[in-house]
Protein backbone atom coordinates (compact mmCIF):
# COMPACT_ATOMS: atom_id res chain seq x y z
CA UNK A 1 0.00 0.00 0.00
CA UNK A 2 1.08 3.48 -0.62
CA UNK A 3 1.92 5.58 2.04
CA UNK A 4 2.21 9.49 2.22
CA UNK A 5 3.47 12.29 4.34
CA UNK A 6 4.50 11.99 7.86
CA UNK A 7 2.22 9.15 8.68
CA UNK A 8 2.70 7.62 5.23
CA UNK A 9 6.38 7.22 4.69
CA UNK A 10 8.11 4.68 2.92
CA UNK A 11 8.85 1.27 4.65
CA UNK A 12 11.47 1.47 7.40
CA UNK A 13 15.13 0.65 7.25
CA UNK A 14 14.73 -1.41 10.86
CA UNK A 15 12.03 -3.01 12.56
CA UNK A 16 10.40 -1.56 15.64
CA UNK A 17 8.24 -3.11 18.08
CA UNK A 18 4.89 -1.08 17.43
CA UNK A 19 5.46 -1.65 14.10
CA UNK A 20 5.60 -5.43 14.96
CA UNK A 21 2.83 -5.70 16.71
CA UNK A 22 0.23 -3.65 14.60
CA UNK A 23 0.99 -5.68 11.64
CA UNK A 24 0.83 -8.77 13.55
CA UNK A 25 -2.70 -7.41 14.89
CA UNK A 26 -3.91 -7.04 11.39
CA UNK A 27 -2.40 -10.71 10.03
CA UNK A 28 -4.66 -12.35 13.08
CA UNK A 29 -7.40 -10.01 12.66
CA UNK A 30 -7.49 -11.45 8.99
CA UNK A 31 -6.83 -15.05 9.80
CA UNK A 32 -9.61 -15.26 12.15
CA UNK A 33 -11.88 -13.43 9.88
CA UNK A 34 -13.38 -16.81 8.41
CA UNK A 35 -14.57 -17.66 11.85
CA UNK A 36 -16.50 -13.99 12.18
CA UNK A 37 -17.70 -14.42 8.51
CA UNK A 38 -18.37 -17.93 8.68
CA UNK A 39 -21.28 -17.23 11.60
CA UNK A 40 -23.06 -14.76 8.84
CA UNK A 41 -23.07 -17.50 6.20
CA UNK A 42 -27.34 -17.66 6.30
CA UNK A 43 -27.01 -13.80 5.57
CA UNK A 44 -27.09 -13.13 1.80
CA UNK A 45 -23.73 -12.80 0.14
CA UNK A 46 -24.48 -9.13 -0.87
CA UNK A 47 -26.13 -7.97 2.08
CA UNK A 48 -22.59 -8.93 4.13
CA UNK A 49 -20.61 -7.20 1.33
CA UNK A 50 -22.96 -4.17 1.57
CA UNK A 51 -22.11 -4.06 5.07
CA UNK A 52 -18.42 -4.52 5.16
CA UNK A 53 -19.02 -0.97 2.93
CA UNK A 54 -21.51 0.70 4.58
CA UNK A 55 -20.23 0.41 8.43
CA UNK A 56 -16.68 0.92 7.15
CA UNK A 57 -17.16 4.10 6.82
CA UNK A 58 -17.71 5.89 9.81
CA UNK A 59 -14.83 3.69 10.97
CA UNK A 60 -12.19 4.99 8.49
CA UNK A 61 -13.89 8.47 8.59
CA UNK A 62 -13.24 8.43 12.70
CA UNK A 63 -9.73 7.32 11.75
CA UNK A 64 -8.78 10.37 9.53
CA UNK A 65 -10.66 12.47 12.18
CA UNK A 66 -8.28 11.23 15.05
CA UNK A 67 -5.36 11.50 12.93
CA UNK A 68 -6.16 15.09 11.52
CA UNK A 69 -5.92 13.81 7.74
CA UNK A 70 -9.33 14.74 6.53
CA UNK A 71 -7.21 17.82 4.40
CA UNK A 72 -6.38 14.76 2.30
CA UNK A 73 -9.70 12.96 2.03
CA UNK A 74 -11.72 16.39 0.96
CA UNK A 75 -8.55 17.28 -1.94
CA UNK A 76 -9.18 13.80 -3.28
CA UNK A 77 -12.61 14.29 -3.74
CA UNK A 78 -12.53 17.10 -5.66
CA UNK A 79 -10.28 15.97 -8.09
CA UNK A 80 -11.65 13.96 -10.91
CA UNK A 81 -8.48 12.02 -11.75
CA UNK A 82 -7.73 11.16 -7.90
CA UNK A 83 -11.67 10.24 -8.11
CA UNK A 84 -11.12 8.22 -11.16
CA UNK A 85 -8.21 6.20 -9.14
CA UNK A 86 -10.24 5.89 -6.23
CA UNK A 87 -13.00 4.37 -8.51
CA UNK A 88 -9.96 1.72 -9.66
CA UNK A 89 -9.20 0.31 -6.62
CA UNK A 90 -12.70 0.56 -4.78
CA UNK A 91 -13.87 -1.57 -7.67
CA UNK A 92 -10.85 -3.94 -7.33
CA UNK A 93 -11.32 -4.18 -3.70
CA UNK A 94 -14.78 -4.68 -3.67
CA UNK A 95 -14.29 -8.14 -6.11
CA UNK A 96 -12.10 -9.48 -3.81
CA UNK A 97 -14.54 -9.01 -0.32
CA UNK A 98 -17.14 -10.43 -2.30
CA UNK A 99 -15.05 -13.33 -3.54
CA UNK A 100 -13.03 -13.93 -0.05
CA UNK A 101 -17.38 -13.76 1.24
CA UNK A 102 -18.49 -16.02 -0.98
CA UNK A 103 -15.45 -18.57 -0.54
CA UNK A 104 -16.61 -19.01 3.25
CA UNK A 105 -20.17 -18.89 2.83
CA UNK A 106 -20.29 -21.94 0.29
CA UNK A 107 -17.47 -24.15 2.60
CA UNK A 108 -14.44 -23.41 0.21
CA UNK A 109 -12.20 -21.73 2.85
CA UNK A 110 -9.20 -23.87 1.26
CA UNK A 111 -9.81 -21.74 -1.65
CA UNK A 112 -9.24 -18.21 0.08
CA UNK A 113 -6.22 -19.81 1.96
CA UNK A 114 -4.50 -21.21 -1.54
CA UNK A 115 -5.04 -17.52 -3.05
CA UNK A 116 -3.44 -15.40 -0.60
CA UNK A 117 -1.08 -18.15 -0.56
CA UNK A 118 -0.35 -17.44 -4.11
CA UNK A 119 -0.48 -13.38 -3.86
CA UNK A 120 3.06 -12.94 -3.15
CA UNK A 121 4.32 -15.18 -6.20
CA UNK A 122 1.74 -13.95 -8.34
CA UNK A 123 2.65 -10.24 -7.38
CA UNK A 124 6.50 -10.42 -8.59
CA UNK A 125 5.13 -11.84 -11.65
CA UNK A 126 3.02 -9.02 -12.60
CA UNK A 127 6.22 -6.25 -11.49
CA UNK A 128 8.15 -8.20 -14.16
CA UNK A 129 5.45 -7.45 -16.94
CA UNK A 130 4.34 -4.54 -15.87
CA UNK A 131 6.56 -2.24 -13.77
CA UNK A 132 9.60 -4.64 -15.69
CA UNK A 133 11.26 -5.38 -12.89
CA UNK A 134 13.58 -8.05 -13.01
CA UNK A 135 13.46 -11.49 -11.69
CA UNK A 136 15.97 -13.30 -10.28
CA UNK A 137 16.35 -17.03 -11.06
CA UNK A 138 15.23 -18.36 -7.69
CA UNK A 139 11.79 -16.05 -8.18
CA UNK A 140 11.05 -17.31 -11.19
CA UNK A 141 11.50 -20.69 -9.75
CA UNK A 142 9.11 -19.90 -7.44
CA UNK A 143 7.09 -18.38 -9.87
CA UNK A 144 6.97 -21.36 -11.68
CA UNK A 145 6.14 -24.13 -9.00
CA UNK A 146 3.04 -22.24 -7.88
CA UNK A 147 1.72 -22.76 -11.84
CA UNK A 148 2.87 -25.91 -11.18
CA UNK A 149 0.12 -26.14 -8.47
CA UNK A 150 -2.06 -24.50 -9.71
CA UNK A 151 -2.31 -27.04 -12.38
CA UNK A 152 -2.19 -29.93 -10.09
CA UNK A 153 -5.39 -27.93 -8.90
CA UNK A 154 -7.00 -27.80 -12.13
CA UNK A 155 -5.74 -31.21 -12.90
CA UNK A 156 -7.56 -33.17 -10.41
CA UNK A 157 -11.12 -30.96 -10.35
CA UNK A 158 -11.53 -30.75 -14.18
CA UNK A 159 -11.28 -26.70 -13.90
CA UNK A 160 -9.29 -24.07 -13.26
CA UNK A 161 -8.96 -22.68 -9.44
CA UNK A 162 -10.94 -19.90 -10.69
CA UNK A 163 -11.68 -18.52 -6.74
CA UNK A 164 -8.20 -18.63 -5.60
CA UNK A 165 -7.12 -17.27 -8.57
CA UNK A 166 -9.80 -14.64 -8.04
CA UNK A 167 -8.73 -13.89 -5.01
CA UNK A 168 -5.02 -13.72 -5.97
CA UNK A 169 -5.41 -11.64 -9.11
CA UNK A 170 -7.89 -9.03 -7.20
CA UNK A 171 -5.54 -8.62 -5.06
CA UNK A 172 -2.47 -8.59 -6.87
CA UNK A 173 -4.23 -5.83 -9.38
CA UNK A 174 -5.28 -3.87 -5.84
CA UNK A 175 -2.15 -3.58 -4.74
CA UNK A 176 -0.67 -2.47 -8.05
CA UNK A 177 -2.95 0.26 -8.23
CA UNK A 178 -2.93 1.42 -4.88
CA UNK A 179 1.08 2.36 -5.68
CA UNK A 180 0.03 4.80 -7.99
CA UNK A 181 -2.65 6.78 -5.61
CA UNK A 182 -1.04 9.85 -4.54
CA UNK A 183 -2.12 10.04 -0.77
CA UNK A 184 -1.64 7.86 1.91
CA UNK A 185 -3.27 4.32 3.25
CA UNK A 186 -6.06 5.38 5.59
CA UNK A 187 -6.88 8.28 3.13
CA UNK A 188 -7.10 6.11 0.00
CA UNK A 189 -9.12 3.39 1.75
CA UNK A 190 -11.31 5.70 3.65
CA UNK A 191 -11.64 7.14 -0.58
CA UNK A 192 -12.87 3.59 -1.48
CA UNK A 193 -15.39 3.56 0.74
CA UNK A 194 -16.81 6.35 0.41
CA UNK A 195 -16.95 5.89 -3.22
CA UNK A 196 -18.62 2.33 -2.80
CA UNK A 197 -21.25 3.75 -0.44
CA UNK A 198 -24.20 4.91 -2.45
CA UNK A 199 -23.95 1.35 -4.29
CA UNK A 200 -23.89 -0.73 -0.68
CA UNK A 201 -26.64 1.45 0.66
CA UNK A 202 -28.69 0.95 -2.26
CA UNK A 203 -28.07 -2.50 -1.90
CA UNK A 204 -29.01 -2.56 1.52
CA UNK A 205 -32.41 -0.03 0.67
CA UNK A 206 -33.14 -2.32 -2.07
CA UNK A 207 -33.67 -5.38 0.06
CA UNK A 208 -35.54 -3.39 3.16
CA UNK A 209 -37.96 -2.43 0.00
CA UNK A 210 -38.29 -6.48 -0.95
CA UNK A 211 -38.56 -7.26 2.66
CA UNK A 212 -35.68 -9.59 2.27
CA UNK A 213 -32.96 -7.22 4.54
CA UNK A 214 -31.96 -9.57 7.16
CA UNK A 215 -30.61 -6.47 9.43
CA UNK A 216 -32.51 -6.56 12.24
CA UNK A 217 -34.71 -9.19 11.44
CA UNK A 218 -32.78 -12.51 12.32
CA UNK A 219 -31.73 -11.65 16.25
CA UNK A 220 -29.91 -8.93 18.40
CA UNK A 221 -26.42 -10.96 17.40
CA UNK A 222 -26.64 -11.27 13.65
CA UNK A 223 -27.67 -7.89 13.98
CA UNK A 224 -24.32 -7.36 15.94
CA UNK A 225 -22.09 -8.94 13.51
CA UNK A 226 -23.24 -7.05 10.65
CA UNK A 227 -22.35 -3.86 12.11
CA UNK A 228 -19.36 -5.26 13.32
CA UNK A 229 -18.31 -5.66 9.37
CA UNK A 230 -17.31 -2.16 9.42
CA UNK A 231 -14.70 -2.73 11.90
CA UNK A 232 -13.39 -5.88 10.73
CA UNK A 233 -12.88 -4.63 7.59
CA UNK A 234 -11.30 -1.07 8.49
CA UNK A 235 -9.46 -1.52 11.42
CA UNK A 236 -6.67 -4.11 9.55
CA UNK A 237 -6.57 -2.43 6.85
CA UNK A 238 -5.42 0.97 8.59
CA UNK A 239 -3.36 -1.13 11.48
CA UNK A 240 -1.23 -2.98 8.17
CA UNK A 241 -1.10 0.28 7.09
CA UNK A 242 0.74 2.31 10.07
CA UNK A 243 2.53 -0.96 11.12
CA UNK A 244 3.97 -1.60 7.59
CA UNK A 245 6.12 1.55 7.77
CA UNK A 246 7.70 0.81 11.02
CA UNK A 247 8.91 -2.96 9.31
CA UNK A 248 10.96 -3.81 6.85
CA UNK A 249 10.16 -4.99 3.68
CA UNK A 250 11.78 -8.19 4.49
CA UNK A 251 10.06 -8.74 7.40
CA UNK A 252 6.75 -7.66 6.16
CA UNK A 253 6.64 -10.07 3.07
CA UNK A 254 7.27 -12.89 5.73
CA UNK A 255 4.86 -12.31 7.92
CA UNK A 256 2.21 -11.87 5.40
CA UNK A 257 2.12 -16.01 5.21
CA UNK A 258 0.05 -15.63 8.72
CA UNK A 259 -3.19 -14.70 7.68
CA UNK A 260 -3.35 -17.65 5.05
CA UNK A 261 -1.83 -20.23 7.25
CA UNK A 262 -4.51 -19.23 9.82
CA UNK A 263 -7.10 -19.52 7.14
CA UNK A 264 -5.84 -22.93 5.98
CA UNK A 265 -5.49 -24.25 9.51
CA UNK A 266 -9.34 -22.43 9.94
CA UNK A 267 -10.57 -24.76 6.83
CA UNK A 268 -8.97 -28.24 7.82
CA UNK A 269 -9.40 -28.58 11.88
CA UNK A 270 -12.15 -26.50 12.45
CA UNK A 271 -14.42 -26.42 9.08
CA UNK A 272 -13.62 -29.78 7.85
CA UNK A 273 -13.39 -29.06 4.51
CA UNK A 274 -12.00 -31.96 2.57
CA UNK A 275 -8.33 -31.86 1.84
CA UNK A 276 -7.20 -34.80 -0.38
CA UNK A 277 -4.00 -35.99 -1.44
CA UNK A 278 -4.15 -33.69 -4.47
CA UNK A 279 -4.41 -30.71 -2.58
CA UNK A 280 -1.61 -32.00 -0.53
CA UNK A 281 0.76 -32.21 -3.03
CA UNK A 282 -0.68 -28.61 -4.77
CA UNK A 283 -0.24 -26.90 -1.37
CA UNK A 284 3.16 -28.54 -0.71
CA UNK A 285 4.43 -26.90 -3.90
CA UNK A 286 3.28 -23.67 -3.13
CA UNK A 287 4.98 -23.59 0.60
CA UNK A 288 8.20 -24.89 -1.38
CA UNK A 289 7.75 -21.76 -3.56
CA UNK A 290 7.36 -19.49 -0.93
CA UNK A 291 10.46 -21.09 0.94
CA UNK A 292 12.33 -19.95 -2.37
CA UNK A 293 10.58 -16.62 -2.25
CA UNK A 294 11.47 -15.93 1.38
CA UNK A 295 15.10 -17.53 0.98
CA UNK A 296 15.23 -14.70 -1.89
CA UNK A 297 14.32 -12.33 -0.09
CA UNK A 298 16.88 -13.13 2.96
CA UNK A 299 19.84 -13.41 0.63
CA UNK A 300 18.61 -9.90 -1.36
CA UNK A 301 18.59 -8.09 2.40
CA UNK A 302 21.75 -9.91 3.29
Amino acid sequence: MDKGRADDSVASDGDSLQGFLLALAAYGIWGAMPLYLHQLRHIGMAEVLAHRVVWSVPVALAVLVWLGRTADLRRALLTPRLLAMGALTAALISVNWGVYVYTIQSGQTISAALGYYINPLFSILLGAIVLRERLTPLQWAAVALAGAAVAVLTWEAGRLPLLSLSLTVSWGLYALAKRALPIGPNQGFTLEVLILFPVAAGCLLWLAARGALALGNTGAWDTLLMLGCGVITAVPLMLYANGAKKLKLTTIALMQYIAPSCIFLTAVFIFHEPFGREKLIAFAMIWAALALYSADLWWRRR
